[in-house]
């Protein structure tokens, strides 16, 4: 019987660990393990085999060395070319290292040998049994150990020896195999051995799995392939062709051909491949067709180049519209930083203005200029978030947003886009459209606009979008921060003569078959139809009285071709009929308890006159005329006013108990309201109360507080041209709007002469007239030394309903 403890060298091993009872060829190499096997032969050819724990360390310490090795008798050394020694080894036990007692030329070490337990008991042979038969079913498996090793495996009894000889079959890392041969009980190693291979006839019936179904998918594809190319054969020969194939193959074409982006071409060639695999009568089928036509027909790529004339194009804007200076500016200003900077955002423009101003033509007049597609999309009425961004294409006649439409309709990247009416839009359970607009309508975003039909990205950063709205207050507020406004105020007198002249006459002229000989309009005729005919910011309805002239000239050209019919003011009421409107809205006389004050409106600015009744009563006060609640605030504001101010104005101190007060705005069907008309309706009050006449040709606006100070008010510049077209002489307004006077026009200053004032004291005195007033007061006209300011931003209250009469 051998010792318990022997010294033996050492043979490190890397990637590799025998157990006892295996049997197998090592090639050594290193010089250390070569002296090692020398020293064996020498004693008695036993030598202690020891797994690496890292086999890329080519000189192990003891460190890299498992404790638990196998005894192995060597059997057979045979040297090989290049110093190389092939060694045919047989395992015989386990042993434990207890010390090293040497490490050069080669390890030398005391060990602990491990007998091998025979007791068999009920468990272990259970054991033996189940693992047995774990092994027969990780053959039948995995089929990479031969048959034949199962039935050399089924003769071994012992427990222990048949865990070795099962172990060292299995294809096993270093780690687990070390832990086996560790256990030095059968019992121990049997279970784990078990553990072990379960779990590996796991793997290997998932990795069979996975092979099936990959092999019978690529049987599936080749088959189909094979399939289709005999089918393809076949109707080569019978001179057919597939429709599916033949349809597919011409959309593939098309995309080749098109210069589709990356990711838009491989979503179209995948859509196409659907196509192909589809029946010809399948639902879908329609849907991938509509889907593609779509791709293929966006301007992806396609621009065309813009007009860097600056000469070239202001000649046209100018010829296209007389007026409206900021915007052709802006227009310009672009193109020069076009020619500048190569990569330039398309601008976004909001053009707000009353209607008939040549909003939506002047963006026609635009594209026209930079010689750009030009596409309109109308917004009004519109409440369906998914007329913005679309349908998705799961719904039956889903159809991309009319932004996409609009791109698809222009034919190139870089259109000029009329989104008319932003401000017309509302809102209801189908979500918000003005929300989708956010993205389309940011020069960050729209680079990216993602549509819900086309499901990819579409940029947007070069294109021209021009929007255009009545009034700012009705387009939410994240949506007007996105856009440069641009505010078209009415025309003047003058402007709407010219625009007759040179656009409207000739055009109308031409449109009803007239030749230029056979109709003459005189200046003073214009003039006339613009004062008795039309009452406007725009010239909509100037446009529309001259069209009315022309038919009734077509019907005598008819009759005569030679005909020549000229318009005067004398012949204008043959042709238009009674003047709808009286030129100079004023008072014809210089009445008590009667002020002309001053409104904006949508349509531009109008007169607002305020009338004042007193009667005996108990100091009641009645406001009529459909006011508003800041309109109503405004008339007892003046009333306290007045009422402080009762002895400068020669006035009863309780004259307030004793009277009662009626004020009243004409056209009562209209709503009023905002606080511009503050000091009109004081005006009015104190001339009632005092029995002075207010002057006839003098217009108020602007906000009256409690101590008389006169604020400022909004639309400075349409209210001035509504006192201009009305005839009156004289404007009273805040001094703080000094600043708004710097875009009235000079013929309209100096028709209208206008009087800064600070506070009611001031209005008093020069609108009430004490005695006759023939000449004009010396104070009146504005004093153009004074610096004149751009206008800045009004509190919106003023803007949104201020005065809101709407006379036509």
């Amino acid at each position: 019987m051998r010792k318990e403890k022997e010294q033996l060298p050492l043979l490190p091993l890397r990637g590799l660990l025998v157990f006892p009872n295996m049997v197998l060829h090592l090639d050594v190499g290193r010089e250390r393990s070569v002296k090692s096997l020398e020293e064996a032969m020498v004693g008695d050819n036993r030598v202690l085999l020891m797994a690496q724990k890292d086999a890329k360390v080519d000189e192990p310490a003891e460190a890299d060395l498992f404790t638990v090795g196998t005894v192995a008798l060597i059997k057979q050394m045979i040297k090989l070319p290049g110093g190389t020694i092939r060694v045919l080894v047989e395992g015989l036990t386990r042993a434990a290292v207890l010390r090293y007692l040497q490490k050069d030329p080669f390890f030398k070490v005391e060990a602990q040998l491990v007998p091998e337990e025979t007791a068999k008991t009920a468990e272990v042979e259970a054991l033996r049994r189940s693992l047995l038969y774990q092994f027969e079913q990780y053959l039948k498996a995995s089929r990479k150990i031969p048959p034949e090793t199962l039935a050399a495996v089924s003769e071994i009894e012992e427990p222990g020896r048949l865990a070795d000889i099962i172990a060292s079959h299995l294809t096993l890392k270093i780690g687990q195999k070390q832990e086996l041969l560790e256990a030095a009980e059968a019992k121990q190693r049997l279970e784990k051995l078990s553990k072990i291979l379960s779990r590996e006839i796991e793997i290997v019936e998932i990795e069979r799995r996975i092979n099936v179904r990959v092999r019978k998918q690529m049987e599936k594809t080749q088959k189909e392939y094979y399939l289709r190319e005999q089918m393809k054969a076949i109707q080569k020969e019978l001179g057919e062709k597939d429709e599916r194939t033949a349809e597919a193959d011409e959309y593939r074409e098309k995309i080749a051909k098109s210069e589709l982006p990356e990711k838009v071409a491989e979503k179209a060639l995948e859509e196409a491949d659907r196509l192909e695999k589809m029946p010809p009568a399948a639902a879908e089928g329609i849907v991938i067709r509509t889907y593609l036509d779509w791709l293929l027909e966006l301007p992806w790529s396609k621009m065309t180049d813009d007009r860097l004339d600056l000469d070239g194009a202001a000649e046209i804007l100018d010829e296209d519209h007389y007026g409206l200076q900021k915007v052709k500016e802006r227009i310009i200003e672009y193109l020069a930083v076009r020619q500048l900077a190569e990569k330039l955002k398309g601008p976004i423009l909001c053009l707000i203005g009353p209607p008939g101003v040549g909003k939506t033509s002047l963006a026609r007049s635009i594209a026209r200029a930079l010689e750009r597609n030009f596409v309109r999309i109308s917004l009004g009425g519109v409440r369906d978030e998914a007329e913005i961004r679309g349908h998705r294409r799961t719904y039956v006649g889903a159809l991309p947003g009319r932004i996409i439409q609009g791109m698809r309709q222009a034919g190139s990247r870089n259109p000029v886009f009329l989104m008319d009416e932003v401000d017309k839009m509302s809102t209801d359970f189908r979500g918000d459209p003005s929300s989708a607009l956010l993205e389309v309508l940011d020069p960050e975003q729209n680079h990216a606009f993602s549509d819900h039909y086309i499901e990819l990205p579409f940029d947007l950063s070069q294109v021209m979008f021009i929007t255009t709205a009545n009034a700012p207050h009705n387009i939410p507020q994240p949506l007007l921060d996105r856009m440069e406004t641009i505010h078209l105020p009415g025309y003047t007198e003058e402007d709407k003569v010219e625009i007759a002249k040179r656009h409207l006459i000739p055009k109308q002229i031409e449109e009803h078959g007239l030749a230029p000989s056979n109709l003459t309009f005189s200046e003073g005729a214009v003039r006339e139809i613009i004062r008795l005919y039309t009452r406007e910011a725009g010239v909509r309805n100037l446009e529309r009285s001259v069209a009315a002239i022309c038919r009734k000239v077509a019907r005598e050209v008819v009759k005569d071709r030679e005909i020549r019919v000229s318009i005067s003011r004398r012949s204008l009421q043959k042709h238009l009929g009674v003047p709808r409107f009286r030129y100079g809205m004023g008072e014809k006389e210089d009445e008590i308890g009667v002020a002309t004050g001053l409104a904006w409106t949508e349509a531009g600015g109008d007169l607002l006159s305020i009338e004042v009744t007193l009667m005996k009563g108990k100091g009641k006060m009645t406001l009529t005329g459909k006011l508003g609640e800041v309109m109503q605030e405004s008339a007892r504001a003046a009333l306290s006013y007045i009422r402080s101010r009762a002895e400068s104005l020669e006035l009863d101190e309780d004259f307030y108990e004793k009277t009662d007060i009626h004020i009243h705005v004409p056209e009562g069907a209209i709503p009023k309201d905002g606080p511009s008309a503050g000091i009109a309706i004081a005006t009015a009050l104190a001339s009632a109360l005092s029995g002075a006449p207010v002057w006839r040709e003098v217009a108020l606006t602007g906000e009256i507080t409690l101590r008389g100070r006169v604020l400022p008010v909004g639309g400075i510049k349409e209210k001035m041209l509504a006192a201009h077209r009305a005839g009156l002489k004289y404007m009273l307004m805040p001094v703080e709007n000094r600043k708004d006077l710097s875009d009235i026009p000079a013929n309209v200053r100096r028709r209208v002469e206008v009087k800064l004032v600070e506070h009611m004291d001031e209005v008093l005195n020069f609108a009430l007239l004490k005695e006759p007033r023939k000449e004009p007061a010396e104070d009146l006209a504005l004093d153009d030394k004074k610096p004149v300011g751009a206008v800045c931003g009004d509190d919106p209250g003023l803007q949104r309903q201020d005065d809101s009469a709407l006379r036509h």
